[in-house]
């Protein structure tokens, strides 16, 4: 046993840390991260030995394939690797060919060439590579050029800070009274992200001290903040001002939009170029039920939280089982004297042991210490899910496993998933006939979960119906085999309006085209950003652009602000007034789109 006095210093920097400190953080390391953070740092690819290369194969494997040996041997090297590095500075940015050999290594042999680039942003070699290299004044000094923004949120920040690093006049109007978007308006509790915050963060703005492995919307929220403040956008935003309508003049080649604030003053505003980021997840989405209106107790969307209503003691009835009911059900559960959740579809839950933990003092260490070590994390985040996870999403036209599974490797998935559930579920076999999907896994995003969603659904005062609803009566919810489920409060965890996009904003392009009514309900664009007949107007997290398994939307809105500002430099650098797709290039572009989705899960 020791004593206090030879506990690890988790406070110490690497210089000032002693041996057992270094080595009980480096227990926690990601040993795929980890490694050729330190080849890097050193230069020496002998720390990223072939033998110690990490598999795709085991997905699921926190060991990433390494044997107990095996790690062994990668945390030695790691530990010599630091004691080598307390007396010299880090080297700076790898060679292309030390790159390469790191890639090669952290890749497990699949092909990496197409990613060059996209590796180099997720690694932030440099001085934040996504940066404009180009300025308005330098090419054109004298032209008129102000981009409106829509929107404060988690896109329409990252617009705002990219194109006034060009030097653009940057207007923001965003309708709440403050940035975050859907984290500032979902405050449900429970509210977290489903992705890694080393994933769930941009590129220019990395922290290294997040309290948690995936972090609550209070944290989120404070992030957001703070990125307006310390990037100087939040100046540039015009708070409770919400845009109506914005039109195109093909004369002028500008847009015009009517904006409207808290005080009902309506507004024209003329801008050369409009950036969409009103985002997906913004418009509740209330189930057509019949009687919804006649409920006499409190009832409310989980988008729309009623915090003035005491849960505590009463009978609650949900309506709904995804995303956002995976996190608000638990969390609610012991305060309610009884809780009935409806569910119509059930989810995959894909095992997550830390989804709500708090970051280790370990974690923290490695963070703060090894060079290098944050990036390569996020790398090997951002490297698992897309080639780690879309094999098993993709469909083979061979296989013959009926509905519930569109490949071998994605029945080995569904056996997985649903060894999960059987084990959570044990002992309790009606609930687990009702929780096991019959459709195949990544047809629909995950719910990460932590073992918590089998506790709630097995408890006394919790039950799971999956009879259809007839209607909503004034005591409660009647099925349709005609029992009344009593209610105190009715809460709606059914979604949003995600494919409803730019409502209830109208857009009027060339010649006077409404864009809804041009969409006719099948929402379209070229690379989900931009379109025909809709010059100088762009959209981010716009068609076909949401995501089911592969990364961070924030990484996916930060590749479209590189696009849309790589327009606007086209424009500025030729002196064109206008630039939209050719028809023939939009729609090839989603007759590609349309086959591969058919190619994949969720498509089929």
């Amino acid at each position: 046993m020791r004593d206090d006095a030879s506990m690890p210093d988790f406070a110490a920097d690497l210089a000032s840390a002693d041996d057992e400190t270094v080595r009980a953080a480096l227990e926690q390391a990601e040993i795929p991260a980890l490694l050729p953070a330190l080849a890097a740092a050193l230069n020496d690819l002998s720390l990223v030995p072939e033998h110690l290369r990490p598999s795709l194969a085991k997905l699921m494997d926190p060991t990433a394939g390494l044997s107990p040996e095996q790690q062994a041997e990668a945390r030695e090297l790691a530990f010599q690797a630091l004691v080598r590095l307390r007396g010299q500075e880090p080297a700076g940015d790898p060679s292309p060919e030390v790159l390469r050999s790191l890639l090669e290594f952290t890749s497990s042999g699949r092909p990496f060439e197409d990613y060059m680039e996209v590796l180099r942003d997720e690694l932030n070699l440099g001085e934040d590579p996504r940066t404009p290299t180009w300025s308005k004044d330098e090419l054109a000094p004298d032209r008129p050029f102000r981009v409106a923004v829509i929107g404060a949120g988690m896109s329409g920040l990252a617009a705002a800070h990219r194109l006034r690093q060009a030097g653009l006049d940057v207007v923001v109007f965003e309708k709440n009274a403050d940035v975050g978007g859907t984290w500032l308006e979902n405050t449900y509790p429970g509210c977290r992200v489903d992705v890694s915050n080393l994933f769930y963060s941009y590129s220019f703005a990395q922290r290294s001290d997040w309290p948690e492995h995936y972090s609550s919307q209070p944290v989120l929220l404070d992030y957001f903040r703070r990125v307006a403040d310390e990037s100087g956008i939040r100046p540039l935003i015009r708070f409770n001002t919400e845009v109506t309508a914005v039109a195109f003049d093909d004369e002028s080649a500008t847009w015009t939009l009517q904006v409207v604030d808290e005080h009902g003053r309506e507004e024209a505003i003329e801008v050369q170029a409009v950036v969409s980021a009103v985002g997906q997840l913004n418009r509740p989405s209330l189930p057509d039920i019949p009687g919804v209106e006649r409920f006499e107790g409190p009832s409310f969307h989980s988008a729309r939280w009623d915090h003035s209503v005491d849960l505590a003691g009463k009978r609650v009835v949900v309506i709904g089982t995804g995303a956002s009911a995976g996190q608000f059900i638990p969390a609610i559960a012991e305060q309610t004297a009884d809780l009935t959740v409806f569910q119509r579809t059930p989810a995959w839950f894909i095992p997550s042991p830390l989804y709500t933990d708090p970051l280790s003092p370990e974690i923290h260490w490695l963070r703060r210490n090894v060079p290098g070590y944050t990036h390569w994390h996020r790398f090997w985040l951002f490297w698992r899910s897309v080639e780690g996870m879309m094999p098993l999403a993709t469909v083979d036209p061979e296989w013959d496993g009926g509905e519930r599974s569109v490949s071998a490797g994605n029945d080995f998935m569904r056996q997985f998933l649903t060894d999960y559930l059987t084990k959570q579920f044990d002992g309790h076999p009606e609930l687990l006939a009702q929780v096991i999907p019959d459709y195949a896994p990544f047809s629909k995003r995950f719910i990460l979960d932590n073992g918590v969603w089998a506790r709630t659904l097995t408890r006394e005062n919790v039950h799971l119906v999956t009879d259809s609803i007839a209607e909503i009566t004034p005591e409660g919810v009647r099925t349709t085999d005609g029992t009344v489920h009593h209610a105190d409060v009715i809460i709606y965890g059914t979604g949003f309006k995600a494919s409803d996009f730019l409502t209830p904003m109208k857009v009027t392009g060339r010649g006077g085209t409404d864009l809804h009514q041009h969409w006719g309900g099948d929402a379209r664009a070229y690379l989900g950003i931009t379109l025909p007949g809709f010059p100088n107007f762009f959209m981010l997290y716009g068609p076909n652009t949401n995501i089911v398994v592969n990364g961070s939307i924030i990484y996916f809105s930060e590749c479209e602000v590189h696009y849309v500002a790589g327009c606007i430099r086209r424009m500025l650098e030729t002196g064109v007034r206008a630039i939209d797709p050719k028809p023939e290039v939009h729609d090839a572009y989603n007759e590609r789109v349309d086959a591969e989705n058919l190619r994949m899960a969720w498509g089929v």
